[in-house]
């Protein structure tokens, strides 16, 4: 199963918080895959770490080289609380639309005219 986040927060060093669509927030510390990822070492440097994107809904993206899957962070990061998330904000701002908000409804058409008729008076 996977779990849509909808919010990125960057904190001190190489952590971060993930919003998720449940309204679970998780804290992850990028070092621990250091051992295991040494290129993700290049996280120490604040300007790149804090350049950091949350792509989608299942992703961070720092650049070519350096990404990590918020599923990841879902099943090894420490859950922080527990918020009530807004519908807009579950469905739209993940999705990469304006800013979180779903598109505007369309306006409606106006009634067709129907030509004027000459009735006696």
């Amino acid at each position: 199963m996977f779990h849509k986040a909808i919010e990125l927060r960057f904190l001190e060093g190489t952590a971060l918080e993930v919003t998720f669509q449940s309204g679970e927030v998780k804290r992850y510390d990028m070092r621990v895959l250091f051992p295991k990822y040494p290129q993700l070492k290049a996280l120490e440097d604040r300007d790149l770490f804090l350049s950091g994107k949350l792509i989608g809904a299942y992703g961070i993206i720092w650049n070519d080289d350096l990404d990590i899957e918020t599923e990841t962070i879902w099943e090894d990061g420490e859950t922080v609380r527990t918020q009530t998330v807004p519908l807009h904000a579950a469905s739209g701002r993940a999705a990469g639309r304006r800013g979180g908000r779903a598109p505007p409804f369309p306006k409606p058409a106006p009634p067709p005219v129907s030509p004027k008729r000459n009735l006696p008076p």
